[in-house]
């Protein structure tokens, strides 16, 4: 979380000219990625170690806890021969990570951008439920040529090589390597071993569009509902969120598509509260987004500042909101981290300030 939020205080965008692979035919040469050739098992394994060590989980509560990660496959997928390919899909590669952290039964979710905030919001429902006292969700992507030649070839990939979130001229998306791991706990749990929560995720809401295979509906209707869903859940009203972490892709339709969801869902109250996409500095890390997206709001609710939206160049009169454009301090009570995925799913996840 460090770099990160070094990275988001700064609000310097972390795109650069792609060395990992060979990017001399693409449109589009730049992502934003770490350094040489970083192995997934391994920032995985690191993170979720991380994660139950800083919640305090002895081997008897990691031998209990579910794994649920959010993940596009094992890396060596698409280069291993057929016969070895089970050995390396999704759930495969969740289960390896399981056993090498300790953990219990594993689960994988490979929707796309909202993979691993699926995955949050459904761990949430089963603790809720009081089917689990605790479930770790981790989610991981690092920037690689097939993907990368997919999105390069779609024409999704800002040629400007900057992402600019809401913006006029704005030109599309840029991918970036992230991954990340919480551990979700009843407050029950919790407070029987005397547990300090970061905060508490309050609501979620999911919701599906049906209307395009890579659009999202032009009214922001699915995500619009899902907002609605995560207020309800929590028993706040619109006027109560502080800070939205928006989807933001920069893409033009998708950003149009979310400021209408925003005033659908919240109302008036949509024209005042603070938004930003901070993907416009760490790029589209596709399943890995809904993970790495929370710890950026489980930041600004806790740091007190919120991050920018960067990459702005003016106003576009189809995403009428309150951008960040420079650091802000505040102290919201409750922050939204919206994401959004093509097929039409969207998820809301709503994180309320630590009691």
């Amino acid at each position: 979380m460090g770099a990160l939020a070094a990275g988001l205080d700064a609000g310097r965008p972390a795109f650069a000219p792609v060395t990992r692979f060979d990017v001399a035919g693409r449109r589009v040469g730049v992502a934003a990625t770490l350094p040489g050739d970083p192995d997934l098992d391994d920032e995985l394994w690191w993170l979720v170690d991380e994660a139950c060590d800083e919640a305090k989980l002895g081997p008897a509560e990691r031998a209990a806890a579910p794994l649920f990660l959010a993940v596009h496959g094992d890396p060596r997928l698409a280069r291993s021969a057929p016969a070895e390919r089970p050995r390396h899909g999704g759930h495969a590669f969740a289960a390896a990570l399981a056993r090498n952290t300790g953990l219990g039964p594993s689960r994988a979710y490979t929707s796309a951008c909202v993979a691993a905030s699926t995955a949050i919001a459904d761990a949430a429902g089963i603790i809720a439920r009081g089917e689990a006292e605790r479930i770790v969700v981790a989610g991981g992507y690092l920037v690689e040529a097939d993907q990368y030649a997919l999105f390069d070839a779609g024409r999704a990939l800002a040629a400007d090589g900057q992402v600019r979130p809401f913006s006029a001229d704005r030109h599309g998306l840029l991918l970036g390597d992230g991954a990340g791991a919480v551990v979700l706990e009843s407050a029950a749990a919790a407070e029987a071993r005397a547990a300090d929560p970061l905060a508490r995720l309050a609501g979620w809401g999911r919701a599906g569009d049906a209307h395009h295979p890579c659009r999202p509906h032009p009214q922001g209707r699915g995500l619009a509902r899902a907002v609605a869903g995560a207020l309800r859940r929590a028993g706040i009203g619109p006027g109560d969120v502080g800070y939205v972490n928006a989807h933001g892709s920069g893409t033009a339709p998708s950003d149009a598509a979310e400021t209408l969801a925003l005033h659908a869902a919240l109302g008036e109250h949509a024209a005042a509260v603070p938004v930003s996409s901070t993907k416009a500095l760490h790029g589209q890390a596709l399943e890995a987004s809904g993970v790495l997206e929370l710890a950026v709001t489980l930041h600004a609710l806790r740091g007190g500042r919120l991050p920018v939206n960067a990459g702005y160049l003016g106003p576009d009169e189809e995403c009428a909101l309150d951008l960040v454009l420079e650091p802000r301090a505040a102290a919201p009570a409750y922050a939204l981290s919206l994401n959004a995925a093509f097929g039409g799913a969207n998820t809301a996840l709503l994180l309320g300030a630590a009691p």
